[in-house]
């Protein structure tokens, strides 16, 4: 028999109920499952099959991780790496990938719901809004893991766009820095949402650019908190906000003619 599929899901951002239909339904018929258990709820394990081999991964080295998915790919036709968010961002995707490709082994990928998606809808906020911002940066500030040339946060933060800044709520400081470098204002609004969408935990800080440390040190936020800053927080309370030309009735596309 070859080797079984290594399928890396994402999870989802902490509520079981978050993973994709796609992704639950490889769980269900999984022979083994290897799940971070530092980051995934452990609930999204309640699909497996009896008999499934369930393995955390807090503790494992990339190297036993590889060694481990390699050595269930041996025997079952579908293994599951369960991935916190989307395995696209911060998952060490690529580093798990390669030894797999170099056994033999095939793999593929189920997208999931980022953390930051899920902090989005928790506020109920919109990173993109007509006529104030276009685009929204995935970033972090640098930590034990370096940032590359020209991405430090001041850089990316000059362009005035929504930055969902992950892994650093323990480093508030340098986001404060480097906001304050790119010339945010000391009222610019910053929303952080700890553990976004797990059942029971979930909380949101909103704050600003010169309130929000001192915020989180209250509420005790230090780990699993996604930071958000842009000029769209805070639009549902706006008066006077930019509509969008896809929905104006004097705009045409093809599935509409204008009227006005």
């Amino acid at each position: 028999m070859g080797a079984g599929t290594v399928w890396f899901v994402g999870a989802g951002p902490g509520d079981p109920d978050l993973i994709t239909v796609k992704g639950r339904d490889l769980v269900a018929r999984a022979g083994a499952i290897l799940f971070a258990g530092s980051l995934v709820n452990e609930a999204v394990t309640r699909w497996a099959p009896p008999g499934c081999v369930i393995a955390d991964s807090k503790d494992m080295t990339l190297e036993q991780m590889s060694a481990w998915l390699i050595g269930q790919a041996a025997r079952c036709d579908t293994v599951v790496r369960l991935q916190t968010g989307d395995p696209a961002l911060y998952g060490a995707l690529i580093e798990l990938v390669q030894p797999l490709d170099a056994a033999g082994v095939p793999v593929a990928v189920v997208p999931g719901v980022s953390s930051a998606m899920a902090s989005a809808a928790a506020a109920v906020e919109s990173f993109t809004l007509p006529e104030v911002t276009q685009t929204t940066i995935f970033t972090r500030v640098e930590g034990r893991t370096p940032m590359p040339d020209g991405e430090d946060l001041a850089a990316l933060a000059a362009h005035r766009t929504t930055l969902c800044i992950f892994l650093s709520i323990t480093l508030l400081h340098k986001v404060e820095a480097g906001l304050r470098a790119a010339g945010w204002a000391e009222d610019a609004p910053v929303l952080v949402v700890h553990k976004a969408s797990w059942p029971g935990e979930e909380r949101i800080v909103r704050g600003t650019l010169a309130t929000i440390k001192q915020q989180c040190r209250e509420a005790g936020i230090v780990s699993q908190a996604m930071v958000i800053a842009s000029p769209t927080l805070g639009a549902r309370q706006w008066t006077g906000l930019a509509k969008s030309k896809l929905y104006d009735p004097a705009f045409t596309h093809r599935f509409r003619k204008a009227t006005t």
